[in-house]
């Protein structure tokens, strides 16, 4: 149990050494100004009536950057940009914690957190299936997918990356069907309600449960009425509250399968890794429950984590080789696009039967 612990803990420690490499340095200077960049154009007009975020840009400036001047200077960046991929990105997901509240939790009641948690497990246990069977897409891909669609787009695609440890291009290819089916969502969602013949309030929490990203939901709840618009942030954030119980089932589901793996081989099982940065991201957001941190002191920490994670982006995207992306064909998109009809469609009905039970 002690060395599980302990093994636990690995991939949070820093080697102090590195600070003394000039590869250090450099790799986090150009992921900073790549993702200053990021955020500056996500503050353009054009980009904030898209409801692009900086994370998305990042990823999508760190490819551009990763597959053109960065060839030249990977080996003098190479220690910044992978450590801003994992430590930054560990950091980035716990402060997310300070987001949301338990109160929030609470204030949607019984009936939105059945449907966050039926919504969840039935879409990424389908995502598996498909993924697997129908499709024959590799576990980690698959897996990266339905988190994403699952929970809370980007930012959980970019949580479940180090538990799975997946490959920078297969971390793009899913941050891009969230941002295709995402976008399509918060402009399609609006219409729909008005062929719905549901309350503004069961809209917010069939928005809430269904799509992808934070900024989305605001969107698509935003158009039809404040109300809608407050009621889906709620039902969003008690979705992505589910994020750690998530990440540290999956856990224990990808230990014990490669324990079974190992004992077939006759080798020496593996031990559990807890992913520790998930269950200090359910910390925070206690911390942040409790109204001890002044609320101006809150809106810094969550401007930071904004920071943090568009880095975290931006060294994604320059361990991104687009011709990976390409290898990987049109598969993750129907994969994507077979969740999104569930998310929809299938989500509805399971909106309206779970809602017949309150």
């Amino acid at each position: 149990m002690l060395s599980a612990i302990k093994n636990s803990f690995q991939p949070l420690a820093i080697n102090t050494k590195q600070y003394g490499d000039t590869r250090w340095w450099l790799g986090m200077l150009l992921v900073v100004i790549l993702a200053g960049a990021s955020v500056g154009l996500s503050k353009l007009p054009i980009m904030q009536s898209a409801q692009f975020s900086s994370l998305t840009i990042g990823i999508v400036l760190g490819i551009i950057v990763g597959n053109s001047v960065f060839a030249h200077i990977a080996t003098r960046t190479d220690v910044g940009v992978d450590y801003a991929k994992s430590i930054l990105l560990k950091a980035g997901v716990i402060l997310f914690g300070f987001r949301i509240t338990f109160a929030q939790v609470a204030g949607v009641g019984w009936h939105g957190l059945l449907t966050d948690v039926v919504m969840l497990l039935g879409t990424f246990i389908l995502a598996v299936q498909l993924g697997k069977r129908v499709f024959k897409l590799d576990e980690q891909t698959t897996i990266l997918i339905g988190a994403g669609s699952s929970i809370c787009g980007a930012a959980a695609v970019m949580a479940t990356e180090p538990v799975i440890k997946a490959q920078a291009h297969k971390v793009s290819v899913a941050v891009a069907t969230v941002v295709v089916f995402g976008t399509f969502s918060m402009f399609a969602y609006p219409i729909m309600f008005e062929y719905m013949g549901v309350s503004e309030h069961a809209y917010g929490i069939f928005v809430g449960s269904t799509i992808h990203e934070v900024a989305q939901v605001v969107a698509a709840g935003t158009a039809v009425s404040t109300n809608a618009a407050d009621t889906a942030v709620i039902e969003k954030m008690l979705r992505v509250m589910m994020l750690a119980p998530f990440l540290v089932g999956l856990s224990f589901w990808q230990s014990k399968k490669h324990a079974n793996i190992n004992a077939h081989g006759g080798e020496q099982k593996a031990g559990i890794t807890i992913p520790w940065f998930a269950v200090l991201f359910i910390v925070a957001s206690g911390v942040h429950s409790l109204s001890v941190i002044p609320q101006g002191a809150t809106n810094a920490i969550v401007w930071f984590d904004n920071i943090l994670l568009t880095i975290a982006m931006v060294a994604l995207g320059l361990r991104t080789h687009v011709g990976a992306i390409r290898q990987a064909g049109i598969k993750p998109l129907l994969l994507a696009g077979c969740l999104f009809l569930f998310l929809t469609l299938g989500g509805f009905a399971i909106n309206i039967g779970i809602a017949q039970l309150f």
